[in-house]
Order: structure tokens, then C-alpha cells, then sequence
């Protein structure tokens, strides 16, 4: 650049900025890192969050506990629960009761993922995952229904076990089919909230027919 070289810079002239970089102690938080943390912490940090999500499907209410932190490994552990105990057929048994295990296993899953779609073709404003763990953590009462069920099976198999099973499990249907409507409908449009319902309510009526209807081996 012509003319460049004659001009002179005083050295009076103070340079402005702050070019040091200030060294200050930084919190411990701050260098924290789940990847320095003892197992032991995880896990129990883990296991309240799911324990808290229990806590919301037992006292269903508008919250977005359930869409904010999602998991998986609720809706697991009771799928497997539920299917355990539908099964039906003992160790010593010649009919292992595998196929029925995966049977159980699939019908929840794949309800689960059809819900899923559904909700979102709807124009639904959750994530794929958010909507299963609400459909997942929300089988919660009908595993314990399952459980009542089968504690009553074991006193006898007649018309009054009957219909104490089928009072259990209505009310059970009716816990879920609320707490995940509480979670899922207000993520609808207003006037599309009846297709969304309609297919979570066959959801869970299909588990529920088949707590009713099972009879021990």
C-alpha cells in the first residue's frame, strides 16, 4: 500500500483492549462430568427419575415431567414385568410359554409405535420417543392390576374372583387410559384430540382384555 511506509506511530500512544486473559477459580460444577461420576450415582440418579415418573402416571396430572426428561427404561422394565406374568406357564412345564412372552411383548411395542404415528401424522408437537415413554410409563397400573389378578387366581377361580378382577382391572383402564390422555391430548390439535384418544383407548383395552381373560396353566 503506497504511502504506508511513512507514516509513523508514536509510542505514547497506549494500546486499548484487554488482551490478558483473567484467571479466576471456577466451580466445581462447572468441571463436572458424568464421565468422572461413580457408577453407584448414576444408578441411583437414574432410578429416581424413573421413580418420579411413576409418581406422575399414580397421580396423573398436566406436567411435562414425563415429555421433558424421557426414557425407555420404565416402559422396559414393565413391559417385561406385564409379560412375565401373562405367560403363565412354569419352568417344568412342557410349553415354556416363549411365544406367548413375545406375543405380549410385541402387542405392547408395536401399539405403542402405531400410537406414536398416529399422534404424530396428526400434527402432533412431540418427539416419536416422548409419546412412547408416556405410553410405556402409563402400563403402570395395569401391570399392577396384573398383579392383584393374579394374587386373587391364586385364592380360586370363580364368579366372585371374577368379578373382582374385573373391577380391578376397569379401574386400572381407566388410570392409564387418563394419566396418558393427561400427558398426550393438550399436544393435539383441539379439533383432532378424539383421533388421538380413540386409538390409546384400544391400547390399553387390548392389555386389559388380556389380564382379564388370563387363567394360570
Amino acid at each position: 500500500f503506497a504511502g504506508l511506509a511513512d507514516v509513523s506511530i508514536s509510542q505514547d500512544i497506549p494500546v486499548e483492549g484487554e488482551i490478558t486473559v483473567p484467571v479466576g477459580s471456577r466451580s466445581p460444577d462447572e468441571d463436572f462430568s458424568t464421565l468422572d461420576e461413580p457408577v453407584k450415582d448414576t444408578i441411583m440418579r437414574d432410578l429416581k427419575a424413573v421413580g418420579k415418573k411413576f409418581v406422575h402416571v399414580m397421580y396423573p396430572k398436566k406436567s411435562s415431567a414425563l415429555l421433558r426428561d424421557w426414557d425407555l427404561w420404565g416402559p422396559l422394565v414393565l413391559c417385561v414385568s406385564l409379560a412375565l406374568m401373562l405367560q403363565g406357564g412354569s419352568a417344568d412345564s412342557k410349553e415354556d410359554g416363549g411365544p406367548q412372552f413375545a406375543e405380549v411383548f410385541v402387542i405392547i411395542w408395536f401399539g405403542a409405535v402405531v400410537i406414536t404415528l398416529n399422534s404424530k401424522l396428526l400434527g402432533g408437537t412431540i418427539s416419536f420417543f416422548q409419546s412412547l415413554c408416556v405410553l410405556g410409563y402409563c402400563v403402570l397400573p395395569l401391570t399392577v392390576g396384573m398383579l392383584v389378578c393374579r394374587l386373587v387366581l391364586l385364592a380360586g377361580s370363580g364368579t366372585v374372583s371374577f368379578i373382582i378382577r374385573l373391577i380391578v382391572v376397569v379401574a386400572m383402564f381407566a388410570w392409564s387410559t387418563l394419566a396418558s390422555t393427561a400427558f398426550l391430548a393438550d399436544s393435539q390439535p383441539p379439533n383432532r384430540k378424539a383421533l388421538v384418544v380413540y386409538p390409546i383407548f384400544l391400547f390399553y383395552f387390548v392389555i386389559s382384555w388380556m389380564i382379564l381373560t388370563f387363567t394360570p396353566q
